[in-house]
């Protein structure tokens, strides 16, 4: 915990939040998966040893039953479409452990306590297509000057999210120099101010600004916060939203964690938006918490990475804060937030905001990955936290290898998640064997979602390389083309690769037998995780 923080709180008050947040991780030991995993694990090891004295009679045909049931699952999965990799993974748990593969199995698809968000989110995300600028003209210009970009345009104006020119982009190789340039911004705010955010914490970046907020409310501004409910568990009280109404910020939680047992991990709001005024906008892997900024120290540096957008494209960002913020009400009418004058700047290239949602059948963020590794003629720089692959994603990072095209991995030395440490490291024989390079980060733990790509297109946003990011959360991300910022954030990766250790299939050979173990167990699982 960062001097900072205890500055921020009074002894007794820091006491009294600590207490507070004991108890919530508590509740979520208690009604968490974890533990109905637990359980379930339990009572298959009770059916199984201790059942048979008792209920040998009935057992068979109570074992028989699941064991029916496993193979209509089974039937189920196979024809159904999605993932090779998750249907196997679900096979093999159906299969090996009848009992809670089927139980968990059906308490994943049901998806209890998330079915109303999603039937309101799909409504809400059809009913504001009308907002949409379908951007016919600069698809045509796209289709003469960038023919590449353009296809990808077209895929992600038919989402509802085009492309944009005459937008600036700034971008900010740690959260360190993304936060003063965020207080700045805020600032200037003269209308509105939505934050959208993953994780909020109390402390030093959140407190000044919440200052900010608050003065700006004062002022006339009008500001929203949405935050994920997870936050309820670790970071924030459960009715934190009710105080931050009782400062004049309207305040939400996205899909509140209840004390129950419930899919409370699937489907979470991992994005990070600021918008203000509807000209400005930041997205990026910061979240509004101490170690993003590295006043508190929790795995080493953090490495972590921003952009501000400027211009005509944070009209998309807007558009995605005002669908999410509306899933539990009413629509409002977008217009007044939407139809914001920006002035093209010009030779400035092209951005293109998009979002990623589990509600549909598009993996957007990995599609707009493999097209960049696809398309790509020199190089393409990754720098990810989580390196968690499904079959095709390894193929694209593969191929673009095998085919000359320089593929580097950044990756964190220093872990957050040992269990994703351990999973990621079954990827490196087969990734260093076609050819990519595989870096990581000595001085601490890597954050930063960043793809660049030839001196000409990057991407910047919340998209981790694990199954959460590409298939279970929803995300948000800028792509850019031909804007000064490509450079800028190629001079990030050299820099930080001077700071890197390279892996090698000798280093790798290194790693501790029990490391090696565990990413191989928990490889069968890697999808439910």
């Amino acid at each position: 915990m960062s001097r900072q923080f205890f500055k921020h709180l009074r002894d007794d008050e820091f006491l009294l939040r600590w207490k507070e947040r004991s108890k919530r991780s508590a509740l979520h030991l208690i009604f968490g998966r974890t533990t109905l995993v637990a359980v379930l694990l339990a009572l298959q090891i009770f059916l199984l040893v201790g059942a048979f004295g008792y209920l040998e009679e009935y057992m068979a045909y109570f074992y028989g039953g699941f064991a029916v049931i496993s193979g209509l699952v089974v039937f189920h999965l196979v024809n159904q479409r999605g993932d090779p990799t998750v249907k196997l993974t679900w096979i093999v748990l159906v299969m090996a452990v009848p009992v809670v593969g089927v139980a968990l199995y059906f308490f994943v698809q049901t998806d209890l306590g998330h079915r109303m968000i999603h039937r309101r989110l799909e409504k809400l995300h059809r009913d504001s297509a009308v907002y949409v600028l379908r951007q016919e003209s600069l698809i045509r210009k796209l289709e003469k000057e960038e023919p590449e970009f353009a296809s990808l345009a077209k895929y992600s104006t038919s989402l509802g999210y085009p492309p944009y020119e005459g937008c600036e982009a700034e971008y900010f190789p740690l959260g360190d120099d993304m936060f003063p340039r965020l207080l700045e911004e805020l600032e200037k705010a003269r209308s509105f101010i939505f934050l959208e955010f993953f994780i909020v914490d109390e402390g030093l970046m959140w407190g000044k600004v919440l200052d900010v907020l608050q003065r700006k409310v004062r002022q006339g501004v009008e500001v929203r916060l949405l935050y994920d409910g997870t936050c309820a568990l670790f970071n924030l009280p459960y009715h934190y939203p009710r105080e931050m109404r009782e400062l004049g910020i309207q305040c939400k939680m996205f899909s509140p964690i209840r004390p129950i047992v419930s899919t409370s991990y699937n489907n979470r709001d991992h994005r990070k938006i600021v918008v203000i005024d509807g000209h400005t906008a930041f997205t990026g892997g910061v979240n509004l918490a101490d170690e993003y900024i590295n006043v508190r120290f929790r795995f080493g540096h953090w490495k972590d990475t921003a952009v501000l957008i400027r211009g005509a494209a944070v009209r998309s960002f807007t558009h995605m804060f005002l669908e999410m913020w509306n899933v539990d009400q009413r629509q409002e009418d977008f217009r007044r937030y939407l139809n914001v004058s920006c002035p093209p700047l010009p030779d400035s290239g092209y951005v293109m905001p998009y979002a990623d949602s589990p509600l549909d059948d598009e993996r957007v963020g990995e599609l707009v990955y493999m097209d960049m590794l696809n398309r790509a003629h020199r190089y393409v720089h990754i720098m990810t936290p989580y390196l968690i692959l499904d079959h095709d994603m390894i193929t694209a990072l593969t191929f673009a290898a095998k085919r000359g095209v320089e593929v580097v991995l950044i990756l964190p030395h220093v872990p957050d998640k040992k269990y994703a440490f351990a999973l990621a490291k079954t990827h490196y024989r087969e990734l260093l064997n076609a050819g990519v390079q595989i870096w990581e980060y000595t001085p601490g733990f890597v954050h930063a979602k960043v793809f660049v790509s030839d001196d000409k297109k990057a991407v910047v946003g919340t998209i981790n390389l694990d199954y959460r990011s590409l298939s279970l959360h929803f995300e948000c991300a800028a792509y850019l083309c031909g804007v000064p910022a490509v450079a800028d954030i190629e001079r990030d990766v050299q820099n930080t690769l001077k700071r890197c250790q390279r892996i090698n299939l000798a280093a790798l050979k290194q790693t501790p037998f029990l490391t090696r173990l565990a990413g191989w167990l928990l490889k069968l699982l890697a999808p439910l995780m």
